[in-house]
């Protein structure tokens, strides 16, 4: 049957789409199924981006080995995907002896966990390498760095797919059965079989363990708020600059995370919500993370604002338990073939490369895994708007449609609009472009370029105005036209 797979992924954020990279090294035939209309559609496109080192989780649980596994591997985890890393480092920062009594915890808590270059450096110090940060010491974390998240999880996907795997977009799953050796998984369209069932379908991943009666975990979701700076205050810090984290809070406290394309992030914030897809801003949450921010950072201007957005994490701990829970990963005990992964949280973006050789430890365990004879990587060149003059024009001379740029803040050319839209996945809607090619991501927020684009998948890609959608059926731009493209008026609107 063509819908019968050896391994099906639920779910394609980083970490299922890390797992199915990971099985596509095999002489396996894969699935990835995702509910929304692209990849990284959930929690990882709203992740900060941090590769975490390893400093906060308790010793001996998963979400310590891990993450440490995973830090370790990033460097040629991004260079096998043609994506970026920067490891720019870690200052946690004090700011009464109170504080600088948890930096101790915390640093004691990173050696016990393997983390390598802990220091805890005076006032002195933290002046010279962050001028604009209030602190009495900090610890350095050196290993940690930042990558895009968004980035990230499309490479992977992509890379999988070329790799063989069959990825199926907005594939809700509405029902999984367990038969004598294998699996039935439906959508609303589709029946698929499988030997093994891997659920990476983050805060939905209580549902589809329900669906085989597994009900040992609930997801308690925690929405986390962040306020965008524009990118000519990039300059405001050097480091990723965290607080000490508080018990209890849902999260390790407002911090301040350099991004890869210049501007900075502040928060997230902490809140338990009732919904999993509540995932609006708040002015009350937008007023507490100015507030909060502002506390270790000496310049903060009001006019630096360009955006807000929020994501939602999926925790298995209640709101008030002073316990941070672990990561679930594992081989059902009592349905066999099924691997559930839950309550993958901070730090699973940096435990990724090494939560997906796990998932593939555990199908190791069972039979016996070929690997490909050729496993294909990828190589993709740095943005048009980061080349030097140099490169731009060796770009031009290689593409004409180099020197049509369509987004003026973030710099993007024609050639990475179509680029982008050309996707293996065959995504094409707005936001599918914005997250490969960051346009519409600059300080006007698509005011000048969203048309432009519109035009371009109009004009060819032969798309309807009317079929032209954000992210998905139901966030349609427009309804049609109210004149053709002579200026007539038509008579339909």
């Amino acid at each position: 049957m063509d819908n019968d797979y050896d391994a099906l992924v639920i779910g394609a954020g980083v970490i299922g789409c890390a797992v199915a990279r990971e099985l596509s090294r095999y002489e396996l035939k894969v699935a990835l199924l995702e509910k929304e209309s692209d990849v990284c559609g959930g929690a990882s496109k709203a992740n900060s981006g941090v590769l975490h080192s390893g400093i906060y989780s308790a010793p001996k649980s998963q979400k310590a080995r891990l993450c440490v596994q995973g830090n370790d591997l990033f460097s040629k985890f991004t260079q096998e995907i043609g994506v970026e890393l920067q490891r720019i480092g870690k200052l946690v920062v004090a700011r009464s002896d109170k504080e600088i009594e948890e930096l101790e915890k915390l640093k004691k808590v990173g050696k016990e966990n393997g983390v390598l270059g802990l220091k805890l450096i005076d006032v002195e110090e933290v002046r010279r390498l962050e001028p604009n940060i209030r602190a009495q010491c900090a610890l350095l974390v050196p290993s940690a760095g930042i990558v895009s998240p968004y980035k990230l999880t499309i490479a992977l996907a992509e890379n999988a797919w070329e790799n063989g795997v069959k990825v199926f977009l907005n594939s809700k799953v509405t029902d999984v059965s367990k038969k004598e050796n294998y699996f039935d998984v439906k959508n609303d369209n589709l029946t698929f079989r499988t030997r093994w069932l891997i659920n990476s379908a983050g805060l939905y991943c209580d549902t589809i363990a329900n669906m085989l009666g597994i009900e040992r975990h609930k997801v308690y979701p925690c929405r986390g708020e962040y306020l965008v700076l524009d990118k000519s205050y990039d300059h405001l810090i050097n480091h990723l600059i965290y607080p000490p984290p508080e018990n209890g809070s849902g999260g390790l406290g407002v911090h301040l995370t350099p991004t890869m394309e210049g501007n900075i992030l502040i928060g997230p914030s902490a809140e338990y919500i009732d919904e999993k897809d509540d995932i609006r801003t708040t002015k009350e949450a937008m007023d507490k993370l100015n507030v909060q921010a502002a506390n270790f950072l000496k310049q903060l201007p009001k006019d630096a604002y360009i955006q807000s957005y929020a994501g939602v994490r999926c925790k298995l701990i209640p709101k008030g338990c002073e316990a941070s829970g672990d990561f679930v990963i594992e081989e059902d005990e009592k349905v066999e073939g099924f691997i559930n992964l839950m309550g993958i949280e901070s730090p699973g973006l940096s435990a990724s490369p090494a939560i997906a050789q796990m998932v593939v430890d555990i199908i190791k365990s069972r039979e016996t895994l070929k690997p490909k004879d050729e496993f294909k990587t990828r190589r993709t060149g740095r943005r048009f708007g980061l080349l030097d003059i140099k490169g731009k024009s060796k770009q031009i001379e290689t593409n004409p449609k180099h020197g049509h740029v369509i987004c003026r803040c973030e710099n993007v050319t024609e050639k990475e609009i179509t680029d982008a839209l050309d996707n293996p996945l065959g995504v094409r809607t707005l936001a599918g472009i914005k997250y490969r090619s960051r346009a519409t991501m600059g300080r006007c927020q698509g005011g000048f370029c969203r048309a432009r684009i519109v035009q371009i998948m109009e004009e060819q890609y032969k798309m309807g105005v009317q079929d032209i959608t954000f992210r998905s059926g139901d966030s349609r731009l427009f309804i049609g036209r109210t004149k053709d493209l002579r200026g007539n008026d038509r008579e339909e609107s």
